[in-house]
């Protein structure tokens, strides 16, 4: 039999990126965290953590945080069905990943009803869209918005639809930089804006338009940085147009190929045994989220 005080204090240590910070959440000192994750490796029998910074599962780990995200999640449905259970338990909380883009866009939106009926606290871990799927292989996560579309073991992948982006810049800058015209060559040459090392719809883009290789372009890991960045003249960048219709409205960014958009498909990644709350989310965005994605 698992020992679930052991795996919690591995669960936190792993979500909250460090023993101390994991202490903090259970209300233990550090050293009595260390002590339960040794414990839970001479139980297993092999070692459950990678002592990085922050530390990060083995491989045995994984599978350790993948049965504590499902477990959480059927306690939740037991405590419904027996309600004496519930009866001063503290708000569900659920670790979901997705990128920055579907949460500056239209994720807040659409989660606002869902939260408020089901009681619901979420830890948002943000990552680019065509890696988020890592923290849902880690165990990290309950569930994943993120461009992969086939679903690591044990879990289920919905399309939820493509989130349509436009290769935008200033009029001062589009100005100042193609006058002659704009083409692949010419974009390459001038400098862009690039959300993070794992961004590579820039790059996609490009390639679209026959041009390869390497370019000059600024770092934003903001969602919200990167448009103000755009609007000031630093550079062009691909962004949602949900994200920036007034923008385009005002003049205040401009399209650079009106006829070249870049859809990035979406998908909704949960675990299988993650019971009726995760059903429910599932089903909510099936529902609502055609009103926003193409």
């Amino acid at each position: 039999m698992f020992d679930y005080k052991l795996l919690a204090a591995l669960a936190a240590v792993v979500e909250q990126g460090g023993f101390e910070r994991a202490a903090q959440l259970l209300g233990l000192s550090q050293s009595a965290v260390s002590q339960r994750i040794k414990l839970l490796e001479a139980r297993v029998g092999q070692p459950v953590l990678l002592r990085a910074a922050p530390p990060a599962p083995t491989e045995v780990g994984r599978r350790l945080l993948n049965h504590v995200q499902q477990v959480r999640l059927l306690e939740r449905d037991l405590q419904g069905q027996v309600p004496t259970l519930a009866e001063d338990q503290p708000a569900e909380r659920l670790r979901i990943a997705l990128n920055a883009d579907s949460l500056a866009t239209w994720w807040a939106p659409l989660m606002g009803e869902f939260v408020a009926e089901h009681r619901l606290l979420l830890d948002h871990v943000v990552d680019d869209q065509d890696v988020g799927l890592k923290r849902m292989r880690a165990g990290e996560v309950a569930g994943c918005v993120c461009a992969a579309e086939r679903p690591v073991a044990g879990a289920r992948a919905l399309p939820l639809g493509a989130m349509r982006y436009r290769a935008l810049a200033s009029p001062a800058f589009v100005a100042r930089h193609f006058a002659a015209g704009v083409d692949g060559a010419a974009l390459a040459r001038m400098p862009s804006i690039v959300f993070g090392a794992d961004d590579q719809l820039q790059h996609r883009f490009l390639a679209g338009l026959g041009v390869g290789g390497g370019f000059a372009h600024h770092l934003c890991p903001s969602s919200e940085g990167f448009v103000r960045l755009a609007c000031a003249g630093l550079g062009w960048g691909m962004v949602p147009e949900l994200q920036v219709r007034q923008q385009l409205a005002s003049g205040e960014l401009v399209e650079l190929l009106p006829e070249r958009p870049l859809d990035v498909p979406l998908y909704w990644h949960h675990w299988r045994n993650g019971g009726e709350l995760l059903a429910s989310l599932t089903r909510h965005l099936e529902r609502g989220v055609g009103d926003w994605l193409v």
